[in-house]
Parts: C-alpha cells; structure tokens; sequence
C-alpha cells in the first residue's frame, strides 16, 4: 500500500478507538451511579490490577506491555474521572519522585495536591482534604523512610496500594557548565544515592540537603552556580537544563511508594498485609512472634523496628508479608500473633505491586 492509503486505515482506526473509547466511558459513569447509591469507593486498586493482568496478557505485539499498561492507566484515569474526581495528596513540590509515582498508579485525570512534608500528606487525607496520598515508605538501596513509618503510630489511615518506581537520578542547573558547580542541593536520600558520582565528579562542591529532589530544584533554578539531584520531570516542570543523566551509584535503584488512605481492599490472591505490633520484655518474645509466620508458611518480606517515643527503650516492630489478612492461614497467624503480643495492628492488605 501507498503511504496515503495506510494513513487512511490509520485514521479509521482511530476513529472506532474513539468511538469504543467513548463506549466504554459510557459503562463507567454507569458503574459511577451504582457505586454512588452504594457509597462505594471510586478507587478500587483490585479491580485496576486485573484490568492490566488481563489486557497485558491478550497483547501479542507489537506494542510492549508496558505501553499497554501506560495507555490503560490513562484511560482508567479518565473513566475513574467521569465517576467522580478524585484528589491526591503527595510530598512535593510538583516534579518529585513521588509525584511521579502518583501519575504512574492513578494517571493524569485526577487534582494533584502537593505538600510540604510526610506529615502533611496524612493529616490532608485525615482531614478529608485529600482522598488519598502517596508517601514513600523504602529505596532498595537506602532502606526505610523512618517518618513514614512512625506516621503509622499516631494515624488510623490504611495502607489501599503500592507503588514501585524505578528511580533515576540527573543532575539539573539553571547553567550550562558542569565546571561552574559550586554547590548541590537535593534531599539526604537522593545525594546518599549517588553519593560515589558526586565524589568522583564534584569533589569539594558543598552539598545542601533539603526536603525534596522537587524543592531542590526550585532553588537551583535562578543561580547557574548551583545545582540539583532531581529527576527529568522537575528539569521540564522548572525550566533547567540536564548537565547529566543518570548519576545514581546502583543501576538497580528503586524506591517503593505506598498509597494511604480509608480504602480496604478485598483479596485478589496476590496480596500483601502490612502490621505492626509490639511483644513484651521477655526471652525470645519476638523470636516465638516471627515463628507463627513460619508455622503458617508466610513468606516476610520486610520487618523494621522503630523506638515508640512514648518510652525510652521501647520498640514495635514493622513487618510487610505476602498473604491478605482474610485469608484462612494469615487470619490464624494474626489471631495467633496477637495472643503473643501486647499489641498488634493491621496498616492495610493490598494488591502486591509488580
């Protein structure tokens, strides 16, 4: 065929892809009326996992899965907009990590709400300002994001979804000359990251830490002598030019994000629970506690203590294990646990994130 002739089956096609489009928006703001009458939430993390199961596993090219994935994601997006808008709350400023793992689970269809810090993400969503808020929660590299976790002591917001995003690190000015570099900002995870790079090609330039990779770049963005560990969102979102990409230490640099908010999702037989708790000052306490997650064959994929702050020398203890918490076995492990235990709560199960 001529050029001209597969333009007009390309412009055919779109035309039925807008019309299914429309079609299958026409179902959804349906499903927004029931879930209305039912007062059922809008964001069912669940029922999206399935959808991108079952539309990556029907794809046989040439399109990649993963660009089936992002266009799905966006058509989620403005579907789940026609039912009712949803807002997010996020550690920002706009162009941040976080940011990008907001866009990447929920789209663009959707008001964004950035905040100052950790703490602020959880009370907007507990002061029904936000309907749900993104924090980080741990980097495959540098380990847990402590505040997070201790915002679990003081709030009653779930664990709803996980996120992972595969971080990649660049270092932006308002300048065009690596050579002119006085001074980096960025936050302390994000410079610990690429804390080998910034030896070996920034020796001696002061290092500023601040509250995010977004923030640093704010501050960058009118002096050509400074510059930011950011990512290529906040590059385009202020202005700066990319003196270079990729500047993390491990090709394998991931940060793991979670979703909180009042949402409980139902099991999917791929999930995951998220507790904390805390055992007595006795002899092999949290051994015999850890034990019930062996006896039941429950695999643990993250267990963390932190100080409670109420009393010196005092710890609970963060645990992440595969399994929904009405699952037969998971149920018993728990009912177990808390026997043992001078407390235990459950933060959330939820779909596992691939």
């Amino acid at each position: 065929m001529e050029i001209s002739e597969i333009r007009q089956k390309i412009d055919e096609t779109d035309r039925r892809i807008v019309e299914l489009l429309n079609e299958r928006a026409e179902l959804a703001i349906e499903i927004g009326k029931k879930k209305a009458k039912k007062s059922s939430n809008v964001f069912v993390p669940e029922r999206e996992q399935q959808v991108f199961s079952r539309v990556t596993k029907s794809n046989h090219g040439p399109l990649p899965s993963s660009a089936i994935t992002a266009i799905f994601r966006e058509i989620i997006s403005a579907s789940r907009a026609l039912e009712k808008p949803i807002s997010i709350s996020y550690l920002g400023p706009p162009g941040s990590n976080t940011h990008i793992a907001v866009t990447q689970r929920f789209g663009s269809s959707i008001a964004l709400s950035p905040a100052e810090s950790i703490t602020d993400v959880f009370h907007e969503v507990e002061q029904k300002k936000a309907d749900f808020g993104v924090v980080p929660i741990e980097n495959s590299t540098e380990g847990i994001v402590t505040h997070t976790l201790d915002m679990f002591l003081q709030s009653e917001l779930f664990i709803c979804s996980e996120i992972f995003v595969q971080i990649s690190h660049n270092l932006l000015s308002a300048g065009r000359d690596i050579s002119r570099v006085k001074r980096v900002y960025s936050m302390p995870q994000a410079t610990a990251q690429c804390r080998g790079w910034l030896r070996a090609n920034l020796p001696g330039v002061e290092i500023v830490e601040v509250s995010t990779t977004a923030r640093a770049a704010i501050i960058c963005k009118d002096d050509p002598d400074s510059a930011a560990v950011a990512t290529k969102l906040a590059a385009h979102e202020y202005g700066l030019n990319i003196l270079k990409e990729n500047i993390e230490d491990s090709p394998y640099n991931r940060t793991r994000f979670l979703v909180i908010g009042y949402t409980e999702p139902p099991p999917t037989g791929k999930d995951k629970t998220s507790i904390v708790f805390s055992v007595p000052h006795k002899s092999g306490a949290l051994y015999r506690s850890l034990q019930i997650f062996e006896q039941e064959n429950i695999n643990l994929t993250l267990i963390e203590s932190r100080p409670t702050k109420q009393m010196p020398w005092e710890y609970v203890f963060f645990i992440d294990f595969q399994g929904h918490e009405a699952d037969p076995h998971v149920r018993l492990a728990l009912k177990t646990l808390t026997e043992e235990s001078l407390f235990v709560r459950i933060l959330g199960s939820y779909p596992e994130a691939e």
